[in-house]
């Protein structure tokens, strides 16, 4: 009998592999992208307002574009978030370097002074928003640094500077009214005036919301990723279906679950947004598909990756174009 339960699950698994492709999700670490978009979450559920991950504000200084992990925007506030996922001791270097040990970690890491960044990070986005049209006032872009990471333990000179959030922080963080900020955030305003008028924070959320940002891959399992797409891969007939989605007309794919047409014959439904430059998103009688096979593939390449790395349209899950 268990002979043929085996056999059994090895046809399924075979015929599932030949009509329908295999699904499986890639091993690529998503930590990095998952904990910037949980941090986005809960501050949009803690305060209301609307954030932003994944931005990539142009320098003029450097001529390159400057990451920055989450902006939170209320009608009182603009937050810049520097999500740092560090995990295991975490201590100042010499040169004013972050050094994480222990965790299991093989050597020491060093990255560089999230305190200097973050404030790099608010005077670029305080100069891209004047020259977009929406100048606000010196000290209303602020700039915090959250370490979510339960397993992050940050020596007391780092957990105790205003700026710096640590897990304990984050945990226990509550609201203090509607649409504002907690104590920590707030009396870094000295006295901010009032909230921002309707239009204004429409406007800024506008300009948000239309500067360039990284693409956005949702794989099965809840897990994101911020990087680039590239391009598709498939036989001739699924690349001549998808010859005309390009990045300058689509936004947003979703793909759908494989459906079989006729036998031998599977299908996914790919949706896709087209993109609309004056409106964020599309309804959903705006949505067009095509059909092609399980076993397509796409080039993305995650952030902070050398190369791009392929995968099926049947792992992921959509695929959010940015401008």
């Amino acid at each position: 009998m268990w002979v043929e339960i085996v056999c059994g699950l090895v046809v399924y698994k075979l015929l599932r592999r030949v009509f329908y492709g295999d699904d499986a999700v890639p091993d690529v670490d998503s930590s990095d992208s998952d904990a910037s978009f949980a941090v986005a979450k809960r501050l949009e559920r803690l305060y209301g307002g609307k954030t932003f991950v994944g931005l990539r504000i142009p320098d003029p200084d450097t001529g390159v574009r400057q990451h920055i992990d989450v902006v939170l925007v209320t009608k009182r506030e603009v937050m810049v978030v520097a999500v740092r996922n560090f995990s295991g001791f975490v201590e100042v270097g010499k040169d004013g370097s972050w050094v994480c040990t222990g965790d299991k970690k093989h050597k020491p890491e060093t990255h560089p002074d999230p305190m200097l960044e973050i404030s790099r990070q608010v005077g670029i986005l305080q100069l891209y928003l004047e020259q977009r049209g929406v100048p606000l006032p010196k000290g209303h872009i602020i700039g915090r640094i959250v370490l979510p990471n339960p397993n992050c333990r940050p020596t007391y000179s780092i957990a105790f500077q205003p700026e710096v959030i640590s897990f304990d922080k984050w945990r226990e963080l509550k609201p203090e009214w509607k649409g504002g900020v907690t104590s920590w955030i707030k009396d870094a305003f000295h006295g901010s005036k009032g909230e921002m008028q309707d239009g204004s924070y429409q406007k800024l959320s506008f300009i948000l919301s239309t500067s360039p940002m990284w693409d956005c891959l949702k794989l099965k399992g809840d897990r994101n990723i911020l990087g680039e797409f590239i391009e598709f891969k498939g036989n001739q007939d699924d690349m001549q279906a998808l010859r005309n989605l390009k990045r300058s007309k689509v936004s947003r794919f979703i793909i759908q679950k494989p459906s079989m047409l006729g036998f031998g014959r599977s299908r996914i439904e790919l949706l896709y947004s087209h993109r609309d430059y004056r409106s964020e998103g599309a309804s959903a009688s705006e949505w067009d598909e095509v059909a092609v096979k399980p076993n397509t593939e796409f080039l993305f390449q995650p952030l902070n990756s050398k190369k791009p790395r392929k995968f099926k349209l049947s792992s992921a899950v959509s695929l959010t174009l940015s401008v």
